[in-house]
């Protein structure tokens, strides 16, 4: 599917820019949306005036709202209601297959951001969607894909992979550094030295802003990006030492903890191969 021209009007309700594409004004209840992007490639904040839902067939989206920030690998999608400010990084590189679904489409769908499994037949039906013409045929074999994604989408597991985003600059400074590296070992007196602020200051605001610690924080953005690695394929000691965990059995209490699977269940759900760890 051939992606047109993207163009960017002011949204004075969000104060984002609203990107228009043909897939947010097609006269059906919903089109798909296909790029390719190289490695490197950042889409700023801005919004769009239908729900989304976000899918890659490679490569790992980083998507951030201005509440939270999810990272989502293949085999994950990630739910966005219209209307909603994001910005998307995609760091290595990424195969975008995106759905757009009109208000009536989306009425009875999530009203918040949410991480969704995508089952076998669910990717199927997205990259079906891709080999439609925007204009599908309502009566036709676009009409029954539209159909039954509407179905699957509903009934797609959701993860807890949510990670509150601080607002204080220092703190947005903070978390932007350990999404970047989250095995940095830096205290959080580490990084008040480095941020001007006391470690006081730092702990509280993390508490007021985000509803957790700030080594409770930590742990939720490194298990995500560790679900993240394990899905894309990761063996589970690799996933546990990029995030900084230095052991594997507190890498897989922690994570079964956070998500009722292990480090390796994960990665097969991922379609990885191997039930290691």
């Amino acid at each position: 599917m051939a992606t047109s021209g993207q163009s960017l009007s002011a949204d004075g309700q969000s104060g984002a820019p609203r990107r228009d594409i043909p897939a947010d004004r097609v006269n059906r209840p919903l089109a798909a949306f296909a790029r390719d992007y190289p490695e490197g490639e950042a889409v700023p904040r801005h919004s769009h005036e239908r729900a989304q839902l976000l899918y890659a067939t490679a490569g790992i989206m980083r998507i951030a709202t201005d509440a939270e920030r999810f990272t989502v690998p293949p085999a994950r999608a990630l739910w966005m209601p219209a209307g909603m400010p994001h910005a998307v990084a995609m760091p290595r590189g990424l195969a975008m297959r995106a759905l757009f679904l009109r208000a009536d489409a989306a009425k009875d769908l999530p009203s918040h951001p949410a991480v969704l499994s995508v089952s076998p037949l669910l990717r199927e039906l997205i990259l079906a969607a891709c080999e439609e013409p925007l204009e599908w045929d309502e009566h036709g074999r676009g009409g029954h894909i539209a159909a039954l994604i509407l179905e699957e989408i509903a009934r797609a597991p959701r993860l807890p992979l949510a990670v509150p985003q601080p607002r204080d600059p220092r703190l947005a400074r903070l978390a932007a550094a350990l999404a970047a590296d989250p095995a940095s070992p830096l205290t959080l007196e580490d990084w008040a030295a480095r941020s001007g602020a006391s470690a006081r200051t730092l702990r509280r605001l993390f508490q007021a802003e985000t509803g957790m610690g700030f080594a409770r924080w930590r742990q939720a953005l490194r298990l995500a990006e560790a679900a993240a690695l394990l899905a894309s394929g990761a063996p589970p000691a690799r996933a546990a030492a990029a995030v900084g965990y230095a052991s594997a059995p507190a890498f897989g209490a922690a994570f079964r903890a956070a998500f009722g699977t292990t480090p390796g269940a994960e990665r097969i759900a991922g379609g990885g191969r191997s039930p290691a760890a």
